[in-house]
């Protein structure tokens, strides 16, 4: 009797919470992507992220173990925040970014979250047309920030 093929869909890439290991892999698609800025230390993102809602930090990886996608969500009570959503560009396209946004979007969900915001930076229009089929708008508001932490000295 020959044996039972596997299901496509189990050869699959899974959305799993980061993993410690998984820190050089997600660091190096972040790069790959355009997500790193000198003034953000990218070691220092994923330590902090660690030490807050840590449960909320995803990855898409291969059934191999490569880390693909990551996303890091945050809720602090009022709304919930999406930051670092990536998927390598040799896998862009075939839904993964989907899938870790639905990841992101039922863990806020079971935590209560009523609302998410995201930031995309002007003029990514393909990443704008993602987030606007998904059923993001564009919040009419201004966006501030002011770093009380210097990651680049």
């Amino acid at each position: 009797m020959a044996a039972a093929q596997p299901r496509p869909d189990a050869l699959a890439p899974a959305v799993r919470a980061f993993e410690a290991a998984d820190e050089a892999a997600v660091v190096a698609l972040w790069q790959r992507c355009g997500l790193t800025r000198p003034w953000n230390d990218p070691g220092k993102d994923i330590r902090r992220k660690l030490a807050e809602r840590r449960e909320l930090f995803g990855v898409l990886a291969t059934p191999g173990g490569e880390v693909i996608g990551s996303v890091m969500a945050g809720y602090e009570g009022h709304r919930g925040w999406i930051n670092y959503l990536a998927v390598c560009p040799d896998h862009q396209g075939q839904g993964h970014g989907r899938r870790l946004m639905a990841w992101a979007e039922d863990r806020l969900r079971e935590a209560g979250c009523p609302k998410i915001n995201l930031q995309v930076r002007q003029g990514n229009e393909q990443v704008l047309a993602f987030y606007a089929a998904l059923g993001y708008t564009v919040d009419p508001v201004v966006s501030l920030g002011k770093r009380l932490e210097h990651d680049d000295r």
